[in-house]
């Protein structure tokens, strides 16, 4: 007869696996204020860029870990799952990403979204989007990378306004200033748009949501531009008159705003039969401005989920 001991799991089991991903993007295609209460908002531009989460639970220890260390607040939204799933575990949570952080690529967004999907997964749990919001809602201001396609967000207050659609396929030519913006300190600054500022913000979201529905790219790369000369307000970009024409002199759809972070580029559509000629031309002349240069891929899908 087997003893209790000889009939225990080995110690050095460790649980269950589970793997969560999630998409960063590229700044936002507009950011503002519409004149109703929580009337902040930004609208995404998915990249195929990801955050990796991969959590690996373990019955036998009741602590959490997160690697790395100082993605504390990833280790946090572990802790809130685990309380609301009523798990009897730890842990431990690995987070890999190819969003740099402070850019405004919604790398920290992104990464709890990541850090939901695989804790959810490795405890077996149904965590629809409304309740993972919830729990977001306690840490941090969000992007909406927890949907599919191109939405617009309340990321203040954490909730879903409109699915908008999805869009063909975009490159963005992009530069960065350098340094990092730190989102929560960012969505303390009072907004100083003036009731007509939020009412023209209504505007470009209705035209946004319009020409996202209708694949009118040229509109899409219009109210991008829109949105990245009225946040000169709040973030300024010293590039973006160079920016805007580089855009111009080579028949960009419009420049993109990282509008709570350092970077900025210009919206090509690949379909042009001129995109390789223009993007060649458009990296040569930004790596001249800042120095730097990247290319970014959008992300379509198929519809929402």
């Amino acid at each position: 007869m087997k003893t209790a001991e000889q009939t225990r799991p080995h110690r050095s089991y460790r649980g269950v696996v589970g793997v969560g991903t999630a998409f960063g993007t590229f700044g936002e295609l507009l950011q503002g204020t519409v004149p109703e209460p929580d009337g902040d908002f930004l609208v995404t531009l998915p990249i195929a860029r990801w955050s990796m989460a991969t959590f690996r639970s373990d019955p036998y220890s009741r602590e959490l870990r997160v690697e790395p260390a100082h993605k504390t607040k990833a280790l946090r939204l572990t802790e809130m799952i685990i309380d609301a799933t009523g798990a009897d575990t730890g842990g431990v949570l690995t987070l890999e990403s190819g969003l740099p952080e402070g850019k405004g690529m919604a790398s920290s967004s992104a990464d709890l979204v990541a850090t939901a999907r695989a804790v959810s997964n490795a405890l077996r749990a149904d965590l629809p989007c409304r309740r993972i919001e919830e729990m977001l809602r306690r840490i941090e201001p969000t992007d909406g990378v927890l949907y599919p396609g191109v939405v617009a967000y309340h990321h203040r207050t954490v909730r879903l306004r409109a699915y908008l659609g999805t869009l063909p396929q975009l490159t963005v030519i992009a530069i960065d200033e350098g340094g990092q913006v730190d989102t929560i300190a960012f969505n303390r600054i009072p907004k100083p748009f003036s009731p007509a500022d939020k009412r023209e913000y209504a505007r470009l979201l209705d035209r946004l949501g319009a020409a996202v529905r209708a694949g009118d790219v040229a509109a899409v790369g219009e109210v991008a531009t829109r949105s990245a000369i009225m946040n000169q307000v709040l973030q300024p970009k010293r590039t973006l008159a160079p920016m805007l024409d580089i855009c111009a002199a080579h028949g960009g759809l419009g420049v993109v705003n990282a509008h709570s972070g350092t970077t900025l580029g210009v919206l090509l559509d690949t379909a042009d039969p001129d995109y390789p000629d223009k993007m060649v031309a458009i990296a040569s002349d930004c790596y001249a401005l800042a120095g730097n240069v990247s290319a970014y891929c959008a992300l379509t899908f198929e519809g929402p989920s």
